[in-house]
């Protein structure tokens, strides 16, 4: 009556364990993210039996009672996801929470983690970090954030999708333009990549299309922390003056921000409603030209 929580390698299948491998070859029932993806691990390892179930975030709720019969007549689990330490902004914090409740025996299984790996390679101050799972895509979000980690004097680390980060990159150079970030591509695989400096530094040198995993880490300094943080978290963004509408409309869009996401901010930037510059940006998207937005 035990469920294994599994670290499987972030990229490169040399960093699994032989206790993971053990583990999954002695599991009776192998709860996973993704059963296409945990086969190729179980197939590189050459592990046959155990039973594969999936568990991911739109179905772990659902999983549970069966997951909880199992390990209450005995049954070893074990609990991994497509890549890292399960239940860290990954499947899995139900059935451990519940597993809890109930008295079940949980017990880890550590390795990999993306989240570790990138601060520990970033060079930036690693003594106290907040991790927040994927970067929120609203500037004002993310400005609350910022806010969060100087009011903690932590250094913040986050996941970021290949499409969005060059846009996250463009908000902090203008919430904190002079904070150090790195940004970590691909930890562990054969393309590995840090580039590390200011905001409109680091976005210059990744350049686009950006591919692979992302994951971003951010320090605000003292200069931040004693400040009281960073600009946006509470007032509203700086005005948008005509000529910079388009620019900026176009720009947002190029940086993998959602429609609504720019248009509501753009109402909020200037003078327009919400349906008119829900219009404007879906002209943007039309390709037209800024003078004629």
């Amino acid at each position: 009556m035990t469920l294994y929580v599994c670290a499987t390698p972030i990229g490169n299948l040399g960093d699994a364990s032989s206790r993971l491998v053990e583990t999954l070859r002695g599991a009776e029932v192998i709860a996973c993210e993704d059963t296409r993806r945990t086969l190729k691990l179980l197939s590189h390892f050459q592990i046959k039996g155990p039973r594969l179930v999936s568990l991911h975030e739109h179905n772990e709720e659902q999983r549970l009672a069966e997951m909880l019969g199992l390990l209450r007549v005995g049954a070893a689990v074990a609990l991994v996801s497509d890549a890292g330490t399960p239940a860290l902004s990954d499947p899995g914090f139900r059935l451990v929470r519940a597993c809890r409740r109930e008295r079940i025996v949980v017990t880890v299984v550590p390795g990999p983690s993306a989240v570790t790996a990138a601060l520990s390679i970033s060079g930036l101050p690693s003594d106290r970090a907040l991790f927040t799972g994927f970067l929120p895509r609203s500037r004002r979000e993310l400005a609350l954030l910022l806010n969060e980690a100087a009011a903690a004097r932590a250094t913040l680390v986050a996941f970021d999708s290949p499409r969005r980060v060059r846009g996250s990159l463009a908000v902090l150079s203008e919430l904190a333009p002079e904070a150090e970030v790195a940004v970590c591509r691909e930890l562990s695989k054969l393309y590995e990549e840090v580039v590390v400096g200011m905001p409109a530094q680091v976005r210059e040198a990744l350049g686009e299309p950006v591919r692979g995993e992302i994951v971003v880490v951010v320090a605000l300094g003292e200069r931040f922390s004693a400040a009281g943080g960073v600009p946006g978290g509470e007032a509203a963004a700086a005005p948008l003056t005509p000529e910079a509408i388009g620019p900026w409309v176009q720009e947002s869009l190029r940086n993998g921000r959602r429609t609504r996401e720019v248009a509501r901010e753009l109402a909020e930037r200037t003078k327009l409603s919400r349906a008119a510059a829900y219009e404007l940006v879906l002209a943007a998207k039309r390709g037209e030209e800024p003078a004629a937005l």
